[in-house]
């Protein structure tokens, strides 16, 4: 069964990653998929290349997520190439760890800026389609950290924190015309990023996790997928943790 059968869906910076799974995953479902990526350009080319073989449509927008009016393009963009859009998923972000005490004012400022300004610029830009349509999901991709904080990454914890607070009040803004707003919290998630880091340090890591492993870009787009689809019809404002159990 193919619960997103079709559905359009906008997933920023998709390229690679938590971002390409869900992608995956979607398509997969049956989901027309529209992009985005910024600096991966051959990357995203051969990635739309590969999606469009599981026979849905498939488009990579270049387009920065962190500046309000490339998203207001993207939303028109895909509107002219889909003609509509049920799910927004964001899930662009960087990180720049470091101490507080040695944390640059333009490191904190880049992080909220590509973090969670981001979910500000495509949430306030696609919801005129959505409310016209009365329908439609927004999922925000937050973090553990922004959960629970960690030290020297007090910019990425403020910044998912943020997209936390951000999903509850878009979910009382836009439930009454029958649009939902979530945000999944993944924990140690192992993709390209985590593959340059040592094994050791890798295997502490997914020691201390109650489930024994890292998750997989996978295991959240499955939690993306369930709230994206009508299974989660009457769910809506929450935060999944998807963290094998880091923060029971």
């Amino acid at each position: 069964m193919k619960l997103l059968e079709g559905k359009t869906a906008i997933i920023t910076g998709a390229s690679k990653g938590i971002g390409k799974g869900i992608a995956e995953v979607f398509a997969q479902h049956g989901a027309n998929v529209a992009f985005t990526y910024l600096s991966s350009v051959e990357q995203a080319e051969a990635f739309e290349k590969e999606l469009s073989a599981s026979g849905v449509k498939v488009k990579g927008y270049r387009s920065d997520a962190s500046d309000y009016a490339s998203a207001e393009q993207l939303v028109v963009d895909v509107l002219k190439d889909f003609e509509t859009i049920d799910i927004v998923v964001n899930n662009a972000g960087v990180t720049r760890d470091n101490l507080l005490m040695r944390m640059s004012e333009e490191d904190f400022d880049k992080v909220v800026q590509i973090n969670l300004k981001s979910v500000f610029n495509l949430t306030k830009t696609v919801q005129r389609t959505m409310l016209k349509q009365r329908k439609g999901s927004i999922i925000n991709i937050s973090s553990v950290v922004g959960v629970k904080g960690n030290a020297g990454q007090s910019n990425y914890a403020a910044s998912k924190a943020g997209i936390i607070g951000f999903t509850k009040s878009i979910a009382l803004e836009l439930g009454s015309r029958n649009i939902r707003c979530n945000a999944i919290a993944p924990g140690f998630i192992e993709t390209e990023m985590t593959g340059k880091l040592d094994e050791a340090t890798v295997q502490g890591w997914r020691d201390a996790i109650p489930l024994k492993r890292g998750g997989t870009p996978e295991d959240v787009a499955n939690a993306c997928l369930f709230l994206a689809s009508d299974l989660s019809a009457y769910v809506t404002g929450q935060t999944l943790n998807v963290d094998g159990g880091m923060l029971t």
